[in-house]
């Protein structure tokens, strides 16, 4: 403190007594005195003194009738009676006061005081009294010593409680604190004041923002212009809806719902597809979770220079084979728009030579590159029934990383010598150049197996190796696929086709195969990498190629957890002793890494990737396919039961899987969904049966099915 004296107006504080004339203080006693000269509020608390405490945020004045060891007994300003615990007491006075008039002179005298506080009130200045003591070297201060500050005259009773009622008012400048009170430093006050101006923006924007909420409901179209406002209204109601309690502006949303009247659960989602800014049927699973849709400039930027290349430079690469002499075939579905393998096939002596040719994404895709970032926080492709999110750019899963018919394409090829039994016999893995001859459907496979000499070859070794598979323990627990479409009008439409033809079978054997010797090749050469396993099944129901629908869904809900790890196990789903995932290295991370493993290994190179660097990618690979697979699944199921509520009051069959004593679980046959419903009702409960239902409720916004027994 500049001054060492301390004085206001024409009243001074010495040893704690005051006087009229000019004094001289120390200013280092200043706090000592307040505090010793202020009596212990709570002590002091006797019958016949007028306190006053909080209600709700308002100041309430009451008369203390009788003074209990930790509890006041009170009549207050409303004529009330009531027990107050003492540590609710904001202020008590030092005059005491008589409790044996009436009630009603009592309640009459306690309103005057109020109104004479109030009126008190409108007299003090907190920041002109915050401007005489802010030089102090204390902040802390006495209520009676600041009220001494705006009257001439010792502060009474009233002048105080007008005081710490303007305080409670204001919070600006004092805080009160066990009955002192503390000065905020300007900084403080800085803080407080961009605080109120931005709660006063919210009161606006609670007020305006839900006006403007209201005009766009009760409008019959959408806005053709969103207002600066509605804007940053929507997007809080936006947030709000996909975080919910942890959207740090949660309050703020519901009090602007509340006041607009749009305050269902669902509310905020019609109220964004009103304003345009979701379609009727927004994906959000996919917004919850932060998916990403698009991707980096720097990874766009990456996707467009790798478009320039040339292909001339893969023959130029001298680890890298040319086998455009081969006559590789793709087999997909109709729409299948990125193709990551090819296979060619010949007789060599009575054995048969297999090529599985993959895609060298890991040729494009390196590590460090915002590609590959893009790729691994992503983890999958993810599919849905209106469409993809690609893990990588569509310009290369769709264009120069897809093996399009007539083409020259990097390759990764696994050149495979099988026995007529389809025994390996020699497996050679290298980087290659292919060009594919023919694009074939899985339609027209099954169409050719009888006329076409290299699909009757491939389907010969394909059931070799199921059988194979299947002596060493395999579960083949084919079910059908569920196909979603969506039409232009909006409508669902839900068909089941079979995942085993020998078209898809083909492809599926041929792909284990590759998978299969890859973790083999990489496991062998203690090269670290990463593996998938499956404990050993406990409880066997399904046997060989069995196609029954009770039987496979039954065996698969006691199916043990599939286990990704960086160390090589078996895999007793698929009948081997090693087994990882090389083959759709454009739609999947493990695939694009594990390509990157094998291909330094072929070129006699040091692993790309450390065995730390493997259990990071597990991390990663783990945390993101259940995250992706989570969504999916979500939006798979939010379509069904958009297909049951256009179909809300209709039968459907279903098939018993299991019956309890209360609940039966059921499988609908037409969109495979499990659903349970109450043993009552059910004429038969037996598993294995096939019953009707009706379909009672469906919202998929609401995420509800209700059923009933038929």
């Amino acid at each position: 403190m500049s001054n060492p004296h301390y004085t206001v107006g024409s009243r001074f504080i010495i040893n704690g007594q005051t006087c009229k004339n000019k004094i001289i203080i120390r200013s280092e006693d200043i706090a000592l005195i307040f505090l010793l000269a202020e009596p212990k509020t709570h002590s002091m608390i006797v019958t016949g003194k007028l306190i006053e405490y909080l209600d709700n945020g308002k100041f309430i004045c009451a008369l203390v009738t009788e003074n209990q060891p930790k509890r006041l007994r009170l009549i207050n300003q409303n004529g009330r009676d009531l027990n107050l615990p003492m540590s609710r007491v904001v202020h008590c006075s030092k005059e005491t006061h008589p409790t044996d008039v009436g009630r009603e002179i009592l309640t009459k005298f306690l309103k005057e005081t109020t109104e004479k506080r109030f009126s008190l009130m409108r007299q003090i200045d907190l920041a002109e009294i915050w401007e005489l003591i802010t030089d102090e070297s204390t902040n802390i201060f006495t209520p009676s010593f600041l009220a001494e500050l705006c009257f001439d005259g010792e502060a009474n009773d009233d002048i105080v409680s007008a005081l710490l009622r303007c305080v409670f008012e204001d919070k600006l400048f004092f805080k009160f604190k066990e009955g002192c009170l503390r000065a905020n430093s300007p900084e403080q006050i800085e803080q407080l004041e961009i605080q109120r101006k931005k709660e006063a923006k919210r009161r606006q924007l609670v007020t305006e923002g839900a006006k403007t909420v209201q005009q766009l409901m009760n409008s019959q179209e959408k806005p053709k212009e969103i207002s600066p406002l509605l804007e940053e209204t929507l997007t809080i109601i936006k947030d709000f809806y996909l975080k919910g309690n942890d959207f740090s502006e949660s309050d703020l949303a519901r009090k602007i719902l509340k006041e607009s009247g749009q305050h269902r659960p669902n509310d905020p989602f019609h109220i964004l597809v009103k304003a345009g800014i979701w379609s009727s049927n927004e994906n959000i699973p996919l917004l919850r979770n932060e998916l990403s849709v698009n991707f980096s400039f720097a990874a766009r930027q990456q996707a467009e220079s790798i478009l320039q290349r040339s292909q001339d430079a893969l023959f130029a690469d001298s680890g890298r084979k040319d086998l455009t002499h081969l006559a590789p075939l793709t087999i997909d579905g109709p729409t299948t728009l990125d193709f990551d393998d090819a296979l060619t096939i010949e007789e060599q002596d009575g054995n048969f030579l297999v090529g599985i040719h993959i895609s060298d994404v890991a040729h494009y895709v390196r590590p460090g590159d915002p590609l590959f970032l893009e790729a691994m926080h992503r983890g999958t492709s993810i599919y849905f029934p209106e469409g993809q999110i690609p893990m990588l750019p569509r310009h290369l899963s769709q264009g120069i990383c897809s093996l399009i018919q007539d083409e020259t394409r990097a390759t990764f090829s696994f050149m495979i010598l099988l026995s007529k039994d389809a025994e390996v016999l020699k497996v050679r893995i290298f980087p290659s150049i292919i060009k594919v001859k023919r694009r074939l459907t899985y339609d027209e496979v099954d169409r050719m197996l009888d006329s076409d000499p290299e699909i009757q070859l491939l389907d010969k070794l394909r059931k070799k190796l199921r059988q194979s598979r299947l002596e060493n323990g395999a579960l083949l627990l084919p079910f059908p696929d569920v196909n979603i479409f969506i039409d232009h009008q909006g409508r669902v439409h839900v068909n089941l086709a079979k995942s085993d033809t020998a078209a898809r079978t083909i492809v599926s054997e041929m792909m284990i195969l590759a998978n299969r010797e890859a973790a083999k090749f990489i496991a062998d050469r203690m090269v670290p990498g990463l593996f998938r396993s499956q404990p050993e099944l406990q409880n066997r129901i399904v046997h060989g190629e069995d196609d029954d629908l009770f039987q496979n869904t039954l065996q698969r809900k006691q199916l043990p957890r599939g286990e990704l790890s960086t160390i090589a196990k078996p895999h007793s789903g698929l009948g081997v002793t090693q087994y990882s995932t090389v083959t759709s290295p454009i739609r999947r991370l493990l695939d694009l890494v594990m390509q990157h493993q094998l291909n330094s290994i072929v070129r006699r190179q040091e692993p790309c990737f450390t065995e730390e660097m493997c259990k990071d990618f597990n991390s990663v690979l783990i945390r993101t396919i259940a995250t992706a697979n989570n969504v999916r699944q979500q939006r798979q199921r939010y379509w069904l039961l958009k297909y049951l509520a256009e179909r809300q009051g209709q039968t459907l069959d279903a098939l018993i899987i299991h019956a309890g004593p209360k609940r039966v679980n059921l499988i609908l046959t037409d969109i495979l969904m499990d659903i349970d419903l109450p043993s009552q009702g059910a004429r038969s409960a037996a598993p294995n049966t096939k019953v009707k239902v009706r379909i009672i409720k469906a919202d998929p916004l609401e995420n509800i099915v209700r059923f009933d027994w038929q």
